[in-house]
């Protein structure tokens, strides 16, 4: 029998994985990482009642359950790397590194090693392909997490499980009412996962604060107004902006300057784009192509989204990696992580953070 380590968030997803496991023959150890904030306040996320569900679990299923308190590494880590990249203009994504630094990383570090296999609730799987260990798609297009997993590395996709990853949705949902799991009805969480009811931007002001800067039509070159600071706003975002004789979408951020570039219309062409570069691309596997320095198809997102978009990879003459997409693409922002599958999205190659031509 394998020994394999399983995190249990108090969600119902995590909760399915633990019942698929035991249905298997596993008796896996649960791990509760708390990733909190440095000090108690009352914008906190449901921690207790995360950790009374997983108790409940673990006695039903008879398997020992642990706390794991991660979160000086997460704040050292992942908020760090999310307040740079806000102060830098940027947009990031916390989800992302929290899984390859924290789930998959320190907790493989301080933990995960004693144990064959690290099991999570991800809508996601692994393939083998020419030999090798592959992050594969999860049939659920509206759930499938690979996007949040694209940072993995090799050995931590090679140590990976995921017993719900061939499920859709409404399939653990029936499993978990089927078997009276405590949590069979319980919301999945939304946003990032410590700040509760906060909103993302309160979130940031607490950190960065207020740097008030002019507000610029690009088409016009007029003034219309004055942000707050740049790391309030992401390219693409049309609401919640605040200015009159709108709409307007924000098409670009000039950090040197503290200049809030905006377009006028429904959808204006300066909200889209159709070419970039990424920064450290990281395949997750390998590099499928090889020295081969022509275009190749794939598929790729640079949101959490169902849909996968289609377009080529190059290698550019500086080393780095370029997209072309085959239809122009909504809000493309310097920061995301543009995440790259093959052609039939069946296998996640890897991602890198888009910049911008």
């Amino acid at each position: 029998m394998e020994n394999i380590a399983l995190l249990l968030s108090g969600g119902v997803d995590s909760a399915v994985a633990l019942h698929m496991l035991r249905e298997q023959g596993h008796r896996p150890t649960l791990f509760y990482i708390l990733i909190g904030p440095e000090e108690k306040e009352a914008w906190n996320c449901s921690s207790e009642e995360d950790w009374e569900v997983c108790q409940w679990l673990a006695r039903k299923y008879d398997c020992k359950l642990e706390q794991i308190d991660l979160h000086h590494e997460y704040w050292d880590q992942v908020v760090k790397y999310t307040m740079d990249k806000e102060r830098r203009g940027l947009t990031p994504n916390p989800d992302v590194m929290c899984n390859k630094l924290i789930k998959f990383g320190c907790f493989e570090e301080k933990i995960g090693h004693e144990f064959d296999f690290t099991a999570t609730g991800h809508y996601a799987q692994t393939a083998i392909h020419n030999g090798k260990v592959w992050l594969a798609t999860s049939p659920d297009p509206v759930k499938d997490q690979t996007d949040f997993l694209c940072q993995l590395n090799y050995q931590q996709i090679s140590k990976s499980m995921f017993p719900i990853g061939f499920l859709y949705k409404e399939e653990v949902r029936e499993i978990a009412v089927k078997n009276n799991l405590i949590n069979a009805n319980r919301k999945d969480s939304q946003g990032v996962c410590f700040l509760g009811q906060i909103d993302f931007r309160e979130y940031v002001r607490r950190f960065l604060g207020e740097h008030p800067g002019r507000v610029i039509d690009i088409d016009s070159r007029k003034i219309i107004g004055e942000h707050k600071g740049l790391w309030f706003h992401t390219i693409g975002q049309r609401k919640g902006l605040g200015f009159g004789g709108g709409p307007w979408f924000v098409v670009k951020k000039d950090v040197k300057n503290n200049i809030l570039w905006v377009s006028h219309g429904y959808s204006p062409k300066d909200a889209y784009s159709t070419e970039w570069y990424m920064e450290d691309f990281h395949f997750i596997t390998e590099n499928p192509w090889g020295e081969d320095g022509g275009e190749h198809r794939i598929m790729f997102k640079i949101r959490h989204t169902p849909e996968y978009n289609p377009g080529t990879i190059s290698m550019r003459e500086d080393g780095t990696w370029g997209i072309k997409s085959d239809e122009p693409i909504h809000g493309v922002a310097p920061g995301q992580f543009c995440v790259v599958y093959d052609e039939e999205h069946r296998l996640c190659i890897g991602s890198g953070e888009i910049r911008i031509f």
